[in-house]
């Protein structure tokens, strides 16, 4: 572990370290983490992030029943993590420093372990005092400046719980961008089929960036910078980060498998207003946001309220 940045006197009054992230390697699981450090950072300037693979299992065994160090590196104010993967390492490392812990999800060992779990409304998260409901995944999308007569389109692609109609999605994309004359950009997922690609690029009046092209931060700074944005319903992370970014959303409808947990969360949006399905759009302008959505920050000052650091 790369740990150990330099303390400072934080705003706040108190003398800061760092926050560690335990990072699986997965993409989606570390833009959580680093959702709510970032949060928590912009409250408390001089505290720093480090980032550090989950133990072995043998070696976070060892740490955790023993109470071994798990080697080196400085003790951290808080330690962060997303994925089933880095559950053992949260519990040693909590034993070993006496710091709190934070899980980003619904974990797969008893919720009192932890100091406290952030676990998405639509995994039904029990009422206790050591969880907290959220509205989808955290991110680290924030809402910018917007840019008048911009706009977002972002695909997804088949999944375990959708399946997916290129002709229909992109007959859809085409009637949104010929009927709302706007600088549209659109991009795609790694789920995304090559042929809905090929497809959407023959759409006028849009400029198509694949996201194995786009380079680290494209998304962010194009959300922040875009008033509205347009999304298939299947990517549920996307969505969040377009309302976390301040844009008025709609979502372009896919055939779902089973009425499963993420479409009754999305639906719940719908029913709210904050989503625009695209079969009952009227052509109108979407409407804008009612108020902001900044769940990370939400979550950080939750944390700073109870004391975890």
């Amino acid at each position: 572990m790369a740990l150990g940045s330099a303390c400072h006197q934080a705003e706040v009054g108190v003398s800061l370290g760092h926050i560690l992230i335990i990072n699986d390697g997965k993409a989606g699981h570390l833009n959580q983490s680093l959702g709510l450090a970032e949060a928590l950072a912009e409250q408390y300037p001089g505290l720093g992030i480090e980032k550090m693979r989950p133990l072995s299992r043998f070696r976070a065994l060892l740490a955790l029943i023993f109470g071994w160090s798990p080697g080196g590196g400085q003790r951290p104010e808080l330690i962060i993590g997303a994925g089933h993967g880095t559950h053992l390492t949260l519990l040693a490392l909590k034993r070993y420093w006496r710091v709190p812990i934070v899980v980003m999800m619904k974990p797969s060992v008893p919720l009192r372990l932890f100091d406290l779990c952030l676990i998405p409304e639509h995994d039904h998260p029990p009422n206790k005092f050591n969880v907290i409901s959220t509205s989808g995944a955290l991110n680290r999308v924030r809402p910018g400046e917007k840019r008048s007569g911009s706009g977002m389109i972002l695909i997804g692609g088949p999944s375990k719980n959708s399946d997916w109609d290129e002709l229909r999605l992109a007959r859809q994309v085409e009637a949104l961008v010929n009927r709302v004359p706007c600088e549209w950009r659109l991009t795609t997922s790694r789920r995304t089929p090559a042929s809905t690609l090929a497809t959407l690029k023959n759409i006028k009046g849009v400029e198509v960036f694949p996201a194995e092209v786009t380079p680290d931060g494209w998304l962010p700074e194009n959300l922040a910078a875009a008033e509205q944005c347009w999304v298939t319903e299947d990517s549920v992370s996307m969505i969040y980060e377009a309302l976390s970014a301040g844009c008025s959303v709609g979502v372009f409808e896919v055939p779902w498998r089973t009425e499963g947990r993420l479409l009754r969360g999305i639906n719940k949006l719908k029913d709210r207003g904050v989503l625009t399905s695209y079969e009952r759009w009227s052509g109108e302008p979407l409407p804008a946001p009612e108020y902001e959505f900044n769940e990370a920050r939400r979550c950080a000052e939750i944390i700073t309220e109870r004391g975890l650091l």
